[in-house]
């Protein structure tokens, strides 16, 4: 579809051509005492207006696109402030986007706990996704940054990211203080720019979805892992689970009540471009993947002319209104 936006013009001066619409249109009216008719006039300045070639940046969908949902498995998703539970009101909702992606959209599910796995590789088969969405057993911890960090390596398998040595590093405390110093050696910088280049490009059509109560405290620390996507053009969306009330949950003879923290899923939707959602029900949660399909329409822009539509619309419109003048009158006015 055009972005109405960005039109130009290949030929701008030939719009003052349309002035000769407002001559006719006097001159019309003086001989006739009445307005000209609104349709044929319509359509001959859009005539004038394709003598001038317009163009425009055209958005049409991308033929591959792939999106990460890293679903938190966290002990802390077994509170039922959304019923039946957090974690069951999210798989449904995560059901439900599966069910209505489009052909093309590539989907894969990396759950988070203490630790961070890839569930599922990115596939256009919705039954392997229905599988890999119907067992998650709940852990404890959350390391929300390892689960963005496993996202990224299955989107973005030649960029050079090692998730096992980052989530290594932060454990030992010698992790890295710059995303860009992620990944492979710098050694060879030139190569290393090349990969984060190209990387980079391919992000555009990439995205993680990060559904989650907002609490973790394990792994990479989260908005560093923000970041690193943010350099490689992965927008992350972000969606918080749960209520500001929370819920009592029983963790390992333990009890505790579970907030929605919901900070640090803004921060990190802000840091990468994409989008925070606040889910404090279910049904809200389900709308959320619905307005989540429509922001997912991963697009490319191209600049084309669009004469040829603009004159066709033009002609249209002249022959829809000599067709009714003609009906009327039996003639042409």
């Amino acid at each position: 579809m055009p972005d109405l936006s960005s039109v130009t013009f290949l030929w701008p001066l030939l719009l003052y051509t349309s002035l000769l619409i407002a001559v006719f249109g006097m001159a019309y009216a003086y001989q006739t005492r009445r307005f000209p008719p609104i349709v044929l006039s319509l359509g001959m300045c859009l005539l004038c207006i394709a003598m001038a070639r317009p163009q425009t940046v055209l958005m049409t969908p991308l033929r591959e696109a792939t999106v990460m949902l890293a679903l938190d498995t966290s002990g802390s998703m077994r509170a039922k402030d959304l019923k039946p539970s957090r974690i069951e009101a999210a798989q449904e909702a995560a059901q439900k986007f599966i069910d209505n992606k489009p052909p093309r959209l590539r989907v894969g599910l990396v759950t988070v706990a203490g630790t961070a796995a890839l569930a599922q590789s990115p596939t256009e088969e919705k039954e392997a996704l229905r599988k890999a969405l119907e067992n998650l057993p709940l852990q404890y911890g959350s390391a929300l940054g390892s689960g963005l960090l496993i996202s990224l390596e299955a989107l973005l398998p030649g960029a050079g990211i090692d998730a096992q040595k980052i989530i290594n590093e932060s454990a030992d405390g010698s992790g890295p203080k710059k995303p860009a110093n992620l990944g492979k050696s710098l050694d060879d910088k030139n190569a290393k720019a090349k990969e984060s280049e190209a990387s980079a490009s391919r992000g555009r059509n990439m995205a993680i979805v990060l559904m989650s109560d907002g609490q973790s405290n394990m792994g990479p620390e989260l908005l560093k892992m923000a970041e690193l996507a943010a350099s490689h053009e992965v927008k992350v969306y972000t969606v918080g689970i749960g209520t500001a009330e929370g819920d009592v949950v029983h963790i390992q003879g333990r009890s505790m009540r579970v907030k929605l923290e919901e900070e640090a899923l803004k921060k990190v939707a802000a840091l990468t471009q994409g989008e925070y959602f606040r889910a404090d029900s279910t049904e809200g949660l389900v709308k959320i993947y619905d307005t989540l399909g429509y922001r997912l329409k991963f697009e490319k822009r191209a600049l084309s002319e669009i004469t040829s539509y603009v004159a066709l619309l033009g002609m249209l419109l002249i022959m829809v209104a000599c067709t009714r003048s003609f009906a009327k009158v039996g003639r042409i006015i």
